[in-house]
């Protein structure tokens, strides 16, 4: 079963300031976890892919329109939470993208303590039926 892990950060959240303002070292430390999960679900096969996303305020909203698309910039001041990556895993079953889930959560911050930053964790759907 394939699941999408959605990294979320909140603005409000004091506990975890911006990563932006971490020291190198905090910043070090945070990757290095990052990065042996990366590994070790490579090594079973589980992860698809994993991928970080740049800040809001680089973000572009899209609107159809009749003529030229509606294009609107950030930062978006209303949203006090974004998506800030996602992991794509191929697993057993929801238990086991909810264990991912957790050690994706308990990355080192800005301290050395695990974040518990929250995680969506979500079904792909598979693909609708043919037109036949």
């Amino acid at each position: 079963m394939t699941y999408v892990l959605q990294m979320h950060f909140s603005q409000d959240d004091t506990a975890v300031p911006p990563i932006p303002t971490w020291s190198p070292e905090a910043v070090a430390v945070h990757v290095a976890h990052m990065r042996r999960t990366v590994a070790d679900l490579t090594a079973t096969g589980e992860l698809v892919e994993a991928r970080g996303l740049a800040m809001p305020d680089t973000a572009r909203i899209v609107r159809a329109t009749d003529g030229a698309p509606l294009v609107t910039g950030g930062p978006f001041p209303s949203s006090k939470e974004f998506l800030f990556g996602w992991w794509l895993v191929d697993c057993a079953d929801e238990a086991r993208a909810v264990e991912i889930a957790a050690r994706i959560s308990a990355a080192p911050g800005h301290d050395g303590k695990p974040m518990n930053m929250p995680i969506e964790v979500r079904q792909l759907m598979s693909e609708p039926p043919a037109q036949g």
